[in-house]
């Protein structure tokens, strides 16, 4: 079916440009879809408005048969849905075949978080005798300081850091902005690297504005914040699998245990949906649970 890859195309071009999700989420979407457009071209369809609920359905088996998840068939799911809405607002098929396909029930399965002393060891591991050092520290600081996404943390430049009004300019999914706070330990982190550390990193490398720098003067990856807390994390001697996630889920609960509001909380986040924040609400009420269960003679 050519008309499903043409299709396709308009509406990876629709996620982009229109609706200006994130990069990695247009990569899901369009994963997914390519998936699913294969399975429809085995059934030998004659056009998209030939696709059925049950032929839906079928694929949905197809995918739990194979051992997919809830939380997988649930992206898939919304996948799919998504683009026959599309298909029906631009006319290319009569009808959305995807209603009242309800989505599985996600077991919702609370983040691992570390505690403050845990924090305070990772921090402390790292040697800040050399630039490098004293770079990472200021990661994990702006990390932990500001609970941001990895990829947030690595496409900031020197003029979204403002130490001296002590706030970080972060652009979250969907190229949203948003500003959030930095604390005294951060803004002292990041201003003894843009001083001390930074410079050495650049070297005698061009010119670039990112403002965490690998060895070599360029922009810091993914995979270069990965393996700086993975480092951390084993020179901490931290049995927990170290990641950018596992400090933002640090930085949410801490913050929630310490009667931190639910919105200012979301805001800093940069959640879209205040129920994604409530997920932090279930892991402070599961410690207190824990703290209860031990100490408590009843208990």
């Amino acid at each position: 079916m050519k008309e499903a890859q043409f299709a396709l195309e308009d509406y990876v071009h629709f996620l982009t440009v229109e609706r200006q999700l994130a990069q990695n989420t247009v990569k899901s979407y369009k994963r997914d879809l390519v998936e699913y457009l294969r399975f429809l071209e085995s059934l030998s369809l004659e056009t998209l408005n030939s696709i059925e609920r049950p032929i839906v359905l079928q694929y949905l088996q197809k995918l739990k048969d194979s051992g997919k998840s809830s939380r997988t068939l649930s992206r898939h799911i919304s996948s799919i849905r998504s683009f026959h809405q599309f298909l029906v607002r631009e006319q290319v098929t009569t009808h959305d075949c995807t209603i009242h396909i309800e989505l599985p029930k996600i077991e919702q399965k609370l983040p691992d978080v570390l505690s403050v002393p845990e924090i305070e060891l990772l921090l402390d591991s790292i040697d800040c005798s050399n630039a490098r050092g004293i770079r990472d520290v200021a990661l994990l600081e702006l990390l932990y300081g500001t609970g941001m996404r990895v990829s947030e943390l690595i496409a900031i430049d020197l003029t979204d850091l403002h130490l001296t009004m002590g706030f970080v300019r972060v652009f979250g999914k969907g190229s949203k902005e948003r500003i959030v706070p930095l604390g005294r330990s951060a803004v002292d982190a990041c201003s003894r690297y843009v001083n001390e550390s930074r410079p050495v990193c650049v070297g005698t490398s061009p010119s670039t504005d990112a403002l965490f720098l690998n060895m070599h003067g360029r922009r810091l990856t993914r995979q270069g914040c990965w393996k700086i807390l993975k480092d951390a994390g084993r020179e901490a001697n931290i049995q927990k699998v170290i990641s950018p996630h596992l400090l933002r889920h640090s930085f949410a609960t801490h913050l929630i245990e310490n009667g931190a509001d639910l919105r200012a909380v979301q805001e800093m986040l940069g959640h879209a949906d205040i129920s994604t924040t409530q997920l932090y609400t279930h892991v402070s009420k599961k410690r207190l649970k824990d703290v209860y269960s031990m100490y408590h003679p009843r208990a």
